[in-house]
């Protein structure tokens, strides 16, 4: 391959990395004149690269969408995260497995000896999801949300059947979460005026989308954390103390139980074992501790985890699953001999 092309090639690779660069630019990132520029940008117009130019003192070169999909240039750093992308799809929870794979075998046949060992090297065992999300059932709520218009889908409950009989939901759609291989779409129902959570394989949008709407503010802060509430059962911490009129607005995700205890260890100890919850170190060798759980009992067992002395600060809910736990241990006891399992086949 001759400097040129070379040149051209790393030229059409900075085009298609950037939506727009600056002409002056380019020629420093390839060591050339911006002339030199020029002139390779005709040669990739010639070879049916749509390169378009832009006006102005900074003027510089983009490059835009094709009628076909022209061949295209990765880096090494590049086609090796290709490569693992692709290699991983099976766990994303989208229905595009064989897609994925022709695509990697696409890849592989036009990468460099060096290259392909590599990625023929990759071996890692991922857990294909259960669930399989139609990949254009993802597309049709991904542009309603990019484009900030209301979606309207029918709704099926786990056993296949529609949610309800009546018409389709209408929600102001805000993101897209993907987690555990589930595609989630967090949204505000208009019928219902509140905050919703819908996985996107029991979904079917309907065309064409509605009006656009003004984004609102997703409880927890983000989507992230509103789905993290959810799954933990979370529910808003408002500072009534504050008496502020958006008392609630700046709440993050909880669990139902949380409570506060002083543990005789050192942060180091308990750091590794400790997500999720909060931890203040002390100067006495003494950590402070806010747990939460599904329930009080469950707060307990977390403490009795780090195996080292500690003291409840509360709630008073607290206090009261600690004596429970401890009535039940204290009656545990030693089963009796008439009481314990026997064997098979004795």
């Amino acid at each position: 391959m001759t400097d040129g092309s070379a040149r051209m090639l790393s030229l059409l690779s900075l085009l298609q990395a950037r939506r727009e660069w600056p002409a002056a630019e380019l020629a420093e990132r390839l060591a050339v004149s911006t002339r030199t520029i020029r002139r390779d940008v005709e040669r990739l117009r010639e070879l049916g690269y749509r390169v378009s130019a832009t006006m102005g003192p900074d003027g510089g070169y983009r490059l835009a969408a094709g009628e076909e999909l022209p061949p295209l240039r990765f880096d090494d750093e590049q086609a090796v995260a290709l490569a693992i992308a692709l290699s991983s799809v099976a766990g994303g929870g989208a229905a595009i497995e064989e897609a994925a794979e022709r695509a990697l075998a696409t890849v592989r046949k036009v990468l460099p000896s060096r290259l392909r060992h590599r990625v023929d090297g990759l071996r890692f065992a991922h857990e294909p999801s259960a669930v399989r999300t139609d990949p254009e059932v993802i597309l049709a709520v991904s542009e309603a949300v990019r484009e900030r218009r209301v979606l309207r889908f029918g709704y099926r409950r786990g056993d296949g059947v529609e949610a309800d009989g009546g018409p389709p939901r209408r929600v102001e759609p805000h993101e897209l979460v993907a987690r555990d291989g589930r595609w989630y779409l967090v949204a505000f129902e208009l019928e219902r005026e509140d905050w919703r959570l819908y996985r996107l394989d029991r979904m079917a949008p309907r065309a064409p989308h509605g009006a656009r709407f003004a984004p609102r503010r997703i409880p927890h802060g983000d989507a992230l954390a509103f789905l993290t509430a959810r799954f933990r059962g979370a529910v808003e911490h408002r500072d009534v103390a504050a008496g502020s009129a958006d008392a609630g607005s700046g709440a993050t995700p909880a669990w139902p139980c949380i409570g506060e205890a002083v543990v005789r260890a050192e942060a180091s100890e308990l750091a590794p074992w400790l997500e999720p919850g909060e931890l203040i170190e002390a100067a006495d060798g003494r950590c402070r501790l806010a747990l939460g759980s599904w329930s009080w009992a469950g707060v307990i067992a977390r403490l009795l985890q780090f195996e080292r002395p500690f003291e409840l600060l509360g709630p008073p809910e607290l206090e009261v699953a600690a004596e429970s736990a401890a009535a039940r241990l204290s009656s545990a006891g030693r089963a009796s001999p008439g009481t314990r399992t026997r064997r098979a086949g004795r």
